[in-house]
């Protein structure tokens, strides 16, 4: 991974275990302690179907997939890794998923369309922060508005990522359907082989694939984290990508297994924070990214997380506020009422 290969089809090929299919499969504060599952449950073994998203979201939960496949973990985690957000949705509106980990704003919409049915869901936890990057090859880009005129590659129409973009080039002075072109495509993997293939490229990227991009392509540099140009423009919020929800129903018919869960949850992701090592190793066995390296490398800018109950409310709902009065759309048409709120009052 040191080496700096030219070239998207290399590129791609290097990108492919980020960007594979399916894959069966496991984040507080890097200070937060690290809790270990009890060898003996509180709860009756409960099996928890759940899906999650190639990225930071995973990076957060190897440690209890690990757990889970040497049969040590607390209950049966059935984690099941997916390229897009879309190959998830359905999976959650037909209650063939116990959990996922979606986009934040992504959650807002499944409470919309789920609400008063049986696969309505609530948001049981923030897991990632801020992680999108802009990435380019040279060194013109030093500020938001420097992309005027620029053609910028991204993925993530309709979710996170384009209303974060849209809502930083607004606030810089910048319209997002006349100042810029931006050009969606499926996966993280994709945008990278724009940036190996075309001079003078611009991306969205989020981690680890910016890792990988700026290690492989020469050129490319990291010249704007998304997430400190948001704290400039919406101080009164947090920038929140990433949420797991879970089926209400679940959680009400399981209340002490989802404790428990929650408990090997957070445990999962102070592991990666604390042990990037290790993490990295079992982050690149699970097929996130190509190699343990690029994932130990890639933690600490991907901002994995727990955050639970009341401080969740607070963070997720002044994000979605701000999404609201960009594009009602974007979180369902409306803000999800208090009982979205898992374990926090609602």
């Amino acid at each position: 991974m040191r080496r700096l290969v030219a070239g998207s089809a290399v590129l791609a090929a290097l990108l492919a275990g980020c960007a594979s299919g399916s894959t069966p499969a496991a984040a507080p504060s890097p200070s937060a302690p690290v809790v270990s599952a009890s060898p003996t449950p509180a709860a009756e073994r409960t099996t928890f179907r759940i899906a999650s998203l190639k990225g930071p979201t995973t990076m957060g939960l190897v440690e209890l997939m690990d757990t889970a496949a040497k049969a040590t973990a607390r209950h049966d985690y059935q984690v099941t890794v997916y390229g897009t957000p879309d190959e998830v949705v359905p999976k959650v509106l037909h209650g063939d998923v116990d959990v996922a980990m979606v986009p934040s704003n992504l959650a807002a919409v499944l409470y919309a369309k789920t609400k008063g049915s049986p696969a309505a869901v609530q948001v049981a936890a923030i897991n990632t922060l801020g992680v999108l990057q802009v990435v380019e090859v040279g060194d013109n880009v030093h500020s938001l508005a420097d992309l005027r005129g620029r053609t910028i590659y991204s993925s993530g129409k309709g979710t996170t990522p384009q209303f974060v973009l849209e809502h930083l080039l607004a606030k810089n002075g910048l319209d997002p359907d006349s100042d810029v072109r931006v050009k969606y495509l499926s996966e993280p993997t994709q945008v990278a082989a724009q940036l190996a293939a075309k001079h003078d490229a611009v991306a969205i990227l989020p981690q680890p694939f910016v890792t990988v991009a700026t290690a492989q392509i020469p050129g490319a540099r990291a010249a704007l984290d998304l997430t400190d140009e948001w704290s400039k423009v919406t101080p009164d919020s947090q920038l929140v990508m990433g949420v797991a929800v879970v089926r209400a129903k679940f959680a009400a018919e399981h209340a002490a297994a989802m404790r428990e869960f929650l408990e090997d949850y957070a445990a999962s992701a102070a592991y990666t924070n604390a042990h990037p090592v290790e993490a990295g190793a079992l982050i690149a066995a699970a097929g996130v990214v190509p190699a343990a390296k690029v994932a130990t490398a890639a933690i600490p800018a991907s901002h994995i997380t727990y955050v639970d109950g009341a401080e969740m409310h607070d963070a997720l709902a002044g994000y979605l506020g701000v999404l609201l009065a960009a594009d009602p759309a974007s979180v369902g048409g409306a803000l999800p009422g208090d009982d979205f709120y898992y374990g926090a009052g609602g």
